[in-house]
């Protein structure tokens, strides 16, 4: 059997003003985030579907976001499979950090990738 690649994009080449999905459980997004981004755990994914495509109703691109890249993958495949034009971020929270992308918290604490 052949799968095709799932689709991804390095976390430096994510746009500014795009639409970052961070799929992370609820204390790991406490530590750090994307400003802006979505937060539905992988956990709730499938009960929350719903605020996913209400955010891309535009017909925009989900930018898929976990600690380093595997949960993500899992949910970027599921949105391609409903139709939806979904990337990875390859590498994740990690690489997001290491390429110097901004990242923020809700407490005004320093964030850091848990």
């Amino acid at each position: 059997m052949n799968f095709a690649p799932l689709p991804s994009v390095e976390a430096a080449a994510v746009p500014s003003d795009g639409l970052v999905l961070d799929v992370r459980e609820d204390d790991e997004w406490a530590a750090g985030h994307v400003e802006g981004a979505l937060h539905v755990p992988m956990s709730d994914f499938v009960a929350r579907f719903g605020e996913v495509t209400e955010a891309l109703a535009d017909g925009g691109r989900a930018y898929v976001m976990c600690r380093v890249g595997g949960r993500s993958a899992q949910v970027t495949q599921y949105l391609v499979q409903q139709g939806i034009d979904a990337l990875n971020i390859e590498g994740g929270m990690l690489a997001w950090d290491g390429a110097g992308r901004p990242m923020t918290t809700d407490t005004g604490n320093p964030a850091f990738v848990l």
